[in-house]
């Protein structure tokens, strides 16, 4: 079994290398950003205004949950542990440079992510039940001729719904329960049952019950946790410019990463883009599916709406964990290599300064924020496995689907299986590779959608209704 699990982790670091995904994830976005001219700069404003003040589109339009509760879903599944934990380990392993990198990624895979919203949204169709089913499964299908489309599509479909039980719920329990039983001696069994209770009461609610949760809790504990960054960024508001300066030098010279020198920019750039796409998951696909399932009539719209979500996600969230670690200089002294504990530190560290009080808060804020975040992903990749399910044998396997992951949930919060997180790591990468193939051969639609709809003058009325383009 050990000989196994390492032949997996040796496979899980190829995909996941600079050879495979990484280059591939990456050019994808700079591709799909030069097709689409730069749209997630020039129409950003008007995204981030759909999203988070209109929210919703007018009533009698087909969907199951509102724009807003889309985008905190699919916020509920990205932002988490990524965003704390492993943006705090890119900075570790490649210094201040690596969050130059995490900000390329971020930008190149709104475009990605727009895409694959677009897309979801344009091929979603009606399960056996009402409820709209989409995402890249779904058109790679439905968009691509012949038996690519389907075997492209079958292939995801398997990859994502063995990733939902590993890296969407076993290791996020665990996470979840290690957290509080390290600082509140919480038994990892109690934990692992309240997790059941509450997250089996919201998923066996189906994606109106998700929707809800998610649009309650994840904007409050982004906001609570910017706010505690920004508290943090405010005290040592001096070191901000030579903080920012550093981390645009070190990009490109390595001199902060592990080793030193130029030959370690190869480091810098592998720890930053790695960790950028881990806490996004822009090119996985898995945001199209939260995207197909909003109430909406224009995919582009929702497009715009769900590429806000790599914007909050890396570059504001990630970017307030990166500048709280290096403005207090933890990511020079701490040796743990646990990303947890080295955003902890930072935060301590600078709340510290303040009152020593606020600074023992530091390590409750981010076990919580860790907790929360960990939950709420479970939430979020409970539906995108539950899709998966749906396409591969109907509406019949989404019950007991439900009920089966929920059981996963107690037994990541108390067991290590590290053959499954292995397997599943692979899973989740190999998820990415059809959906690539798909955004890249689907790259023609993708534009005629988006010139289709931002031709009409009066593209800015939220209500206007442009009509589909089919691909012929």
């Amino acid at each position: 079994m050990d000989q196994l699990t390492d032949m997996l982790g040796t496979l899980s670091g190829i995909i996941w290398s600079e050879y495979v995904l990484i280059p591939l994830l990456l050019l994808t976005g700079l591709f799909l950003t030069i097709r689409l001219r730069l749209l997630q700069f020039h129409k950003l404003f008007h995204a981030l205004w759909l999203a988070l003040v209109r929210r919703k589109e007018a009533e009698g339009v087909q969907g199951d949950i509102s724009h807003y509760q889309a985008l905190s879903t699919a916020l509920a599944a990205t932002v988490g542990v990524g965003n704390i934990a492993g943006a705090a380990l890119a900075i570790g392993m490649g210094g201040p440079g690596a969050l130059f990198w995490m900000w390329m990624t971020g930008l190149v895979g709104m475009a990605t992510k727009y895409s694959e919203a677009l897309l979801g949204v344009k091929y979603r169709q009606e399960d056996s039940v009402g409820k709209q089913s989409g995402g890249p499964m779904f058109y790679l299908r439905r968009g691509l001729p012949g038996g690519l489309g389907l075997t492209l599509g079958v292939l995801f479909a398997v990859f994502g719904a063995i990733a939902a039980f590993g890296i969407g719920n076993g290791t996020q329990a665990n996470t979840v329960s290690q957290q509080l039983n390290n600082v509140w001696g919480v038994p990892t069994w109690v934990a692992g049952i309240a997790m059941v209770i509450i997250a089996g009461t919201v998923i066996l609610g189906g994606i109106k019950s998700i929707g809800r949760v998610a649009a309650g809790i994840v904007p409050i504990m982004i906001v609570l946790y910017i706010g505690i960054s920004l508290t943090v960024l405010v005290v040592h508001v001096g070191d901000i410019p030579a903080a920012l300066a550093l981390v645009v030098t070190d990009a490109f010279t390595g001199q902060a990463a592990a080793g030193g020198g130029a030959a370690s920019v190869f480091v810098v750039i592998q720890a930053g883009v790695a960790r950028g796409i881990f806490s996004n998951e822009s090119g996985l696909g898995t945001g199209a599916i939260a995207a197909a399932a909003a109430k909406t009539d224009q995919p582009v719209r929702q497009a715009m709406v769900s590429m806000t979500q790599t914007f909050i996600d890396t570059l504001i969230v990630v970017t307030m964990t990166c500048l709280v670690i290096i403005v207090t200089g933890v990511w020079e002294e701490d040796g743990t290599g646990d990303g947890a504990q080295m955003t902890s530190e930072a935060l301590q560290s600078g709340l510290s300064a303040i009152t020593p009080a606020l600074g023992t808060m530091g390590g409750y804020i981010v076990a919580i924020a860790v907790a929360v975040f960990a939950f709420t992903t479970i939430l979020g990749w409970s539906y995108y496995g539950e899709r998966c399910i749906d396409f591969l044998v109907g509406h019949k396997g989404v019950p007991v689907y439900r009920v089966v992951f929920v059981a996963m949930i107690y037994v990541g919060a108390v067991a290590s299986l590290d053959l499954i997180w292995v397997a599943s790591d692979i899973a989740n990468g190999l998820m990415a590779l059809p959906n690539l193939i798909g955004l890249l051969l689907l790259s023609p639609v993708i534009v005629q959608e988006t010139q289709k709809y931002f031709s009409n003058p009066d593209w800015k009325n939220p209500d206007i209704k442009v009509p589909d383009v089919r691909q012929q």
